[in-house]
């Protein structure tokens, strides 16, 4: 599929669909399915310093035109990663990502210092993540914080990184020019935006943390809005995610800016989403006559 070789972030990828994390696992979990190492990259569940439980029961409520959920970062710690799913996943032929939450700048910059391992391709630090020394407000949603996050993920890796944008701001732009300039090799957008669902026969709030994080169709239009937004301000390649169900959704984002797209949601109503974006994305090419999906990044300006 040589049409659909990318190059981001001084590496080589088969093609620009990445799943998205929390929703493909370590990628293993979906190779009864189908061979993964056909997909360009494969994005790990978020990973914390330490082991974490998550929220407690409900978690996810589905919306007429999407997914709420309030996992809360339920994994197996960054040491359980590096001696358990890493060893795993090695010999499987795609690049990784391992997406990494901390609640201090400390903690991103141990992260990411421990994963300065061979099977580590790249990072992706999630800044939606409360900052504990700053009142609870998420590094994602100020300037400065997302700065500080990305300098010191900078400092404590030559690996490629990318950063994943909140939504939950009031302007984009500001944060993608933070990032940039903190040093990230990539921007990844968007993230989930906050929502809530409420039992009415019980008078309150369905899921356990009250508010979730809303994904699916619902919120295409304001990732490829946020996508195109930022595409005119930084030099560096974005990464586009929320809501692609189909090739054409995940076309929305590249005309929009995206070097390369993320499947999430998908994969959960349909394990084999991924692979099909893949494949239609190599049937448009080829109908189109486009030599490399790149000369397609940005075309909707």
């Amino acid at each position: 599929m040589n049409r659909l070789k990318t190059r981001l972030m001084g590496l080589d990828w088969k093609n620009p669909v990445l799943t998205a994390s929390g929703t493909f696992g370590s990628g293993l979990e979906f190779s009864p399915y189908y061979d993964i190492s056909l997909l360009g990259g494969v994005v790990v569940k978020g990973t914390t310093l330490e082991p974490r439980d998550g929220n407690p029961p409900g978690r996810v409520v589905e919306t007429p035109a999407g997914l709420l959920n309030c996992i809360g970062l339920q994994n197996g710690g960054v040491d359980h990663l590096l001696e358990v799913v890493l060893p795993e996943i090695r010999n499987v032929d795609t690049r990784f990502v391992v997406n990494i939450s901390g609640n201090t700048t400390d903690d991103y910059a141990l992260l990411t210092d421990k994963l300065n391992v061979d099977s580590v391709d790249a990072i992706e630090v999630n800044i939606s993540c409360p900052n504990v020394k700053h009142g609870g407000l998420a590094f994602g949603t100020v300037a400065e914080d997302a700065f500080q996050v990305t300098r010191a993920v900078r400092q404590a890796t030559e690996k490629p990184f990318f950063v994943k944008l909140s939504p939950n701001v009031t302007d984009i732009t500001e944060i993608a020019l933070a990032v940039e300039e903190g040093g990230a090799d990539g921007i990844s957008l968007i993230n989930t935006l906050l929502g809530m669902a409420i039992d009415v026969e019980n008078r309150r709030p369905l899921l356990s943390n009250t508010f979730a994080g809303l994904s699916g169709p619902a919120v295409k239009p304001v990732g490829l809005r946020m996508v195109y937004q930022v595409y005119q301000k930084v030099r560096i390649p974005i990464i586009g995610l929320g809501g692609i169900m189909t090739g054409l959704d995940a076309l929305e984002y590249i005309m929009a800016g995206a070097s390369a797209i993320q499947v999430g949601t998908a994969n959960l109503v349909n394990p084999m989403a991924a692979l099909h974006i893949v494949e239609e994305l190599e049937q448009y090419c080829e109908q189109q006559g486009i030599d490399n999906i790149s000369q397609l990044v940005g075309a909707a300006h």
